[in-house]
């Protein structure tokens, strides 16, 4: 972007909405017992129910409401205990019935916010509109036969939140960390895996600019089906700039439907505003209003895992760890849980966090590994941990020798493998000051050069008494006796 450009853009104020469809990872789907597996063979996993047959009624699944229910009070909504569907009516290869079973008036979760924390260190409160229940519809496949596209209705009737926001959010990062949020919470809760490369989670996005100081909202482009953080982040960034540039050469903004390509980066119109679909909903003839009561709520509620928010501010506030080690552990449900059993064992916080996020990362991602597949359990950790602590082992020998032991010789006793390798810190002082002594020999003419002024050169000495002592040394009592050697010459 020019000096110029950046200028004009400068001028203009952002506004974002999203509207996120999230996969329910229920057993069955939304009105039905089919399956709601991902996968299967073509339209394997559909039945009379699902592809709208006469005759056939639909009956809601239970699990959907308990996730829907969950979900809003993850998002501190207000729960809706009168819940109506609707039909909402339109033509499309992918549909079976005709018309998909949604919500319209009576959502189940009204209002309610996400925090979100961005890269100044602040914390926003993302506000939501509402979240609502409905089906997904199958697949169309474009690029399977050289002249027709070919459907399949496996994924049609599986359950779907859809979290509709406020235009809340005023720019690509904010939009980003609002996602990573809401993934961070659907897979906490235990509701969905949040694989957008699978579909689990797509997001439309709503998109509008406006002269800086101005109140109104002026026409928007929906951005739809993204399918990752960073294009999303990519088509704001993208639709910022053009409409800001329609906008300073007199022009007006068109309220399209449009489709991002990943490839260039760019939006383009899928559908205009005249051709919007009339959508005709009216209530749905055979489902009878869903009520909910406070009791249904509150044993949902007593069911509730702590989430990635309150285990942040425990770490920061109570265990007195850094914003970025919080939010580094708590960015995996997996990582999150292994931390919270490593702690139980352990009292040396900062300890445990940078052995999971040092040596345990690195040895995952070498791997290919997940934490819930990692050999080592929290204990065996924390008595590592523990060992170094007590003076027993120094951590260069903990990371290179005997946490790679630990890997290979699962459920191993950590003091005694430490022993059988020969990794222990020698409590023979006498043999420490011989390691001294031979490396003071070594290097007579440092030495000088020490007790003329130039300290650095203790480095040197404290590698060679490293070496010869095969690192079994504990490198802050080695340091003080050698400064006191080296001071006590002449």
């Amino acid at each position: 972007m020019t000096t110029t450009a950046a200028g004009i853009s400068d001028r203009y104020e952002l506004i974002v909405g999203l509207e996120v469809h999230v996969q329910l990872s229920t057993l069955s789907k939304s009105f039905s017992s089919d399956s709601a597996a991902f996968g299967g063979g073509p339209n394997q996993h559909v039945s009379p129910v699902s592809l709208g047959h006469p005759g056939t009624l639909p009956r809601i699944n239970k699990k959907m409401v308990e996730y829907a229910v969950k979900m809003g009070l993850a998002c501190n909504c207000t729960i809706n205990l009168k819940n109506s569907f609707a039909r909402k009516n339109y033509f499309y290869a992918d549909l079976p019935k005709g018309y998909q079973i949604t919500q319209d008036h009576e959502p189940v979760c009204l209002g309610g916010f996400v925090p979100v924390r961005l890269g100044d260190g602040l914390t926003k409160n993302i506000t939501l509109h509402h979240i609502h229940m409905e089906e997904d519809a199958g697949k169309s496949m474009h690029d399977q036969h050289h002249a027709d596209s070919l459907i399949d209705l496996n994924r049609a009737g599986v359950p779907l939140i859809e979290v509709v926001t406020e235009p809340d959010m005023r720019s690509s990062e904010e939009a980003g960390q609002f996602l990573t949020e809401l993934r961070k919470l659907v897979r906490y809760l235990g509701i969905c895996d949040g694989n957008m490369e699978e579909g689990s989670m797509r997001c439309d996005a709503n998109i509008s600019v406006r002269l800086k100081g101005q109140t109104i909202y002026n026409d928007r482009c929906e951005v739809k089906n993204l399918n990752s953080i960073r294009n999303l982040q990519r088509a704001i960034e993208h639709e910022f700039e053009r409409q800001v540039g329609i906008m300073e050469g007199g022009g007006f903004i068109e309220q399209n439907t449009l489709n991002f390509n990943a490839e260039t980066g760019e939006t383009s119109v899928l559908r205009s505003k005249e051709m919007a679909n009339d959508y005709r909903y009216f209530p749905e003839p055979d489902l009878v209003p869903l009520v909910l009561t406070k009791e249904y709520l509150e044993e949902i509620r007593s069911r509730l895992p702590v989430l990635p928010a309150a285990l942040h501010k425990k770490y920061t506030e109570v265990l007195g760890l850094s914003d970025y080690d919080a939010g580094v552990i708590t960015a995996e449900k997996e990582l999150a849980q292994y931390f919270e059993e490593l702690i139980k064992n352990t009292d040396n916080y900062k300890a445990a966090a940078n052995w999971l996020m040092g040596p345990v990362k690195s040895y995952l991602n070498e791997s290919g590994a997940s934490i819930g597949e990692f050999e080592i359990e929290p204990a065996t950790l924390a008595s590592l941990i523990k060992l170094i602590d007590c003076g027993k082992i120094n951590h260069s020998l903990a990371t290179q020798k005997l946490f790679p032991a630990l890997i290979r010789h699962k459920g191993k006793n950590v003091e005694e493998l430490a022993a059988q390798l020969n990794l222990l810190i020698s409590a023979d002082g006498d043999g420490l000051d011989e390691f001294i002594r031979a490396a003071l020999a070594k290097y007579p003419d440092k030495v000088i050069e020490y007790q003329k002024g130039k300290k650095g050169v203790i480095g040197l000495f404290m590698g060679e008494i490293m070496k010869s002592s095969k690192g079994r040394i504990d490198p802050q009592k080695t340091n003080e006796l050698l400064i006191k050697e080296l001071e006590g010459r002449d």
